[in-house]
């Protein structure tokens, strides 16, 4: 009867192994949602590109060298044999294995495209994507899944925030910073020395909260695809789902406080963060070890872009380094402190690397009575992936900028890699965008204020700065006028009324952007000050000729009236003499200020 229920486990947990690596493919989608939604608008196709081709790149790569160097027959711990079974003995062959690791694989490379999105060329980008997965990947994984020498010694990461996310997120810092930031992240004074960092929000939240719900769903077999019984797999999934919750938590209270507001994408991130930290020791850890991580990584990644934008100066724009770098090394370094005997899954002894397979462990945490024997291991085996990690990306990265270039023109990034790099108009096609870059909530510059906010208070010179008009010197002799009013997009509603009870029905409005004497000031986008170089406007044109200039003047100015330079602009034209210079019968004449 045991041979019986222990012959059904095996084909349960097989079959879950199997929906797990399905789970894990299913993220790649969360990740491409993350970095659109946090990124501009004109390189959301190049981002979905981007992450469809970890995959593909990552599977050609896999099957040709990375699968063997990674799971083939162990070489002096360092690396596997490379072997063709896959093609030689298909019969016989790991299939189950072979796509785990793969859709694992995959995870590595795609973290790295967030931190260098928007000005990445896209050759350059499947290059390193291939090398990520074919040599760097499978060689450090085989350390420690793969029967190499870390596995040997106990070193313990479970499912990977050592092998997989420290990894990846030391590829996106080093690519990051070789790469140099986007345009307008960073304000120099005449030194080059960095003054100001300026914000630049995701053009979709909401796409980048689903990314994250995606990511958290995947994470459960991210985590507990490798368990074993029914035990160790309902542990995993409570402290999948502790560490994250609680890292958001802390992570609102504290941005709460620092920033006044809780911040809506910076607690997206560290979600991600407290899966990140949890999952090297997600199967040895208790509800109070994953409580601690939790909260520390809550913290942690809110330093980590800090750290980035204001102290190594790396333009992230996903904050991958801190999601993935900095909480994979704490995450590591959490096994050596919290690792628990009372945890199903924990495996006692050194054994030889391969019988408890990724859930080798040398012995209990710090502060669960194992002393520093485990923490050390922790520490030496996450030392040394960093470091490889480090020499490999960097080589493979300079060996890429001298060859192909890493980084697109100036020209590219501006008009957007959609378009330069794909062909592609927009991503958003039906829908009218409008890229405003670092600009949100727009407060009035003290600078513009004249010292009288009502209009009838106002003298003509205060009415003359705050909305200037300009007009044709001469009369129409048909009487019709083209009146093109500039006005802030939160004026448009008021405007719109004014001009309907002067007896004006027809309008024409087009959104615009521009900028001015008035600046935006004192918003912050994750604890960075928002500084708009181009302000929301609207523009609105109207053709009058019984219904007098003048009213329609009268009625704008004061609809736009504010009280500060700068709040509109009104420019009158003679339709006779468009019309003419349209047909070439005269210039057009030099329009002049009346007031």
């Amino acid at each position: 009867m045991e041979e019986i229920l222990s012959t059904v486990q095996s084909e349960v947990f097989g079959v879950w192994f199997l929906i797990g690596a399905a789970l894990v493919f299913w993220m790649q989608a969360g990740f491409a949602m993350v970095e659109a939604g946090f990124t501009r608008a004109k390189n959301t196709g190049n981002i979905l590109m981007k992450n469809l081709m970890d995959f593909c790149i990552g599977t050609v790569m896999f099957i040709l060298i990375g699968f063997g160097l990674f799971l083939g027959e162990d070489l002096v711990g360092l690396i596997g044999k490379p072997g063709f079974d896959i093609f030689t003995n298909y019969a016989n062959f790991d299939w189950s294995n072979f796509v785990f690791n793969l859709v694992f694989c995959a995870t590595t490379a795609t973290i790295v495209s967030g931190a260098m999105a928007e000005r990445t060329r896209f050759l350059s980008y499947c290059v390193y994507s291939a090398v990520i997965s074919a040599l760097i990947y499978p060689i450090e994984a085989h350390w420690t899944w793969g029967g190499g020498w870390l596995a040997q010694i106990g070193f313990h990461d479970f499912a990977g925030s050592n092998c997989i996310h420290m990894v990846g997120g030391i590829c996106a810092l080093i690519g990051a910073a070789i790469l140099g930031p986007r345009i307008g992240k960073f304000v120099k004074d005449s030194n080059g020395k960095i003054t100001k960092v300026n914000a630049f929000p995701g053009h979709n939240l909401p796409l980048g909260c689903l990314g994250v719900f995606i990511l958290w769903l995947g994470w459960y077999g991210f985590n507990g695809a490798a368990a074993t019984s029914v035990e160790e797999l309902g542990s995993i999934f409570v402290t999948t789902t502790i560490a994250p919750s609680i890292a958001t938590v802390v992570c609102m209270i504290f941005t709460w406080v620092k920033y006044g507001k809780p911040d809506v994408s910076m607690c997206l991130n560290a979600s991600l963060a407290g899966l990140v930290a949890v999952t090297a020791g997600c199967d040895v850890v208790d509800a109070f070890g994953s409580i601690v991580i939790g909260a520390v990584s809550g913290l942690l990644v809110v330093f980590g872009v800090w750290f980035c934008d204001n102290k190594i100066h790396v333009d992230d724009p996903v904050g991958a380094v801190a999601v993935h770098m900095m909480n994979g090394i704490w995450g590591t370094i959490a096994v050596g402190l919290f690792a628990t005997k009372s945890a199903p899954a924990f495996a006692r002894g050194y054994g030889d690397g391969v019988t408890y397979g990724a859930n080798q462990i040398a012995g209990a945490g710090l502060f669960y009575g194992g002393g520093f024997s485990q923490l050390g291991l922790q520490l030496l085996g996450m030392l040394c992936t960093a470091a490889f990690t480090a020499v490999t990306i960097t080589i493979t990265f300079l060996v890429i900028k001298a060859i192909f270039g890493l980084r697109v023109s100036e020209e590219e990034e501006i008009i957007g890699l959609d378009a330069t790099e794909h062909g592609l108009p927009s991503a958003y096609a039906g829908f009218s965008i409008m890229d405003i870059d670092n600009t949100m909530t727009m407060e009035q510059n003290a600078n513009t204020n004249l010292g009288v906010e009502e209009y009838d208070r106002a003298s003509a010179a205060q009415k003359a700065a705050a909305v200037k008009v300009v007009k044709a010197p001469d009369v129409s002799p048909s009487g019709i006028y083209k009146v093109v009013i500039i006005a802030k997009l939160s004026r448009y509603d008021k405007l719109r009324k004014a001009m309907n009870d002067i007896g004006v029905t027809g309008m024409t409005v087009t959104q615009v952007m521009g900028c001015g004497i008035q600046k935006g000031a004192g918003e912050k986008y994750r604890g960075v000050e928002l500084d708009a170089t181009l302000l929301p406007k609207v523009k609105v044109e109207v053709v009058v000729s019984i219904i007098p200039v003048d009213t329609v003047i009268a009625a704008a100015k004061k609809t736009l009236y504010t009280g500060h330079i700068g709040d509109g602009k009104i420019f009158v034209y003679n339709v006779d003499r468009v019309v003419k210079v349209r047909t070439g019968e005269e210039n057009f004449a030099a329009l002049q200020d009346v007031e």
